[in-house]
């Protein structure tokens, strides 16, 4: 693990809801409003960016944990922004905060945990099960 990955360090994605990001669109629920499988994407990814900016060649990481409250619904074509900090690294074990806004209030928080991975090894022992 690189040496600059540490606690504090930040990230922010931003998406504009599109009709396939609809619940309804989804099967998550019936609602014409940015779905929740999307918006844990959206925080997923923020986390995931993050911390693959500071990995050695060959490392990656992988959600193990998603615990977060979606809070308020967002309707289609408004922009959605995930803001996720690190704040906890106990060695290959990652803990991010995760909060996301659209453009009028806080639309989800939580937190999200992720596991530093050599991917060669970790795709090995996946395709090992078959």
């Amino acid at each position: 693990m690189n040496k600059e990955l540490t606690v504090g360090l930040k990230n922010e994605r931003e998406m504009v809801v599109k009709e396939e990001h609809l619940a309804c669109s989804k099967g998550s629920g019936a609602a014409k409003v940015f779905s929740t499988p999307d918006l844990l994407l959206l925080m997923e990814g923020a986390c995931f960016k993050l911390a693959e900016e500071y990995l050695n060649e060959g490392e990656s990481t992988v959600g193990t944990l998603a615990n977060f409250k979606h809070l308020a619904a967002t309707p289609l074509g408004m922009k959605v922004r995930c803001e996720c900090e690190l704040i906890e690294i106990d060695r290959r074990r990652l803990i991010f905060k995760v909060e996301a806004y659209d453009e009028k209030e806080k639309v989800g928080e939580g937190i999200h945990e992720r596991f530093i991975i050599n991917k060669e090894k970790f795709e090995a022992k996946a395709e090992s099960k078959k």
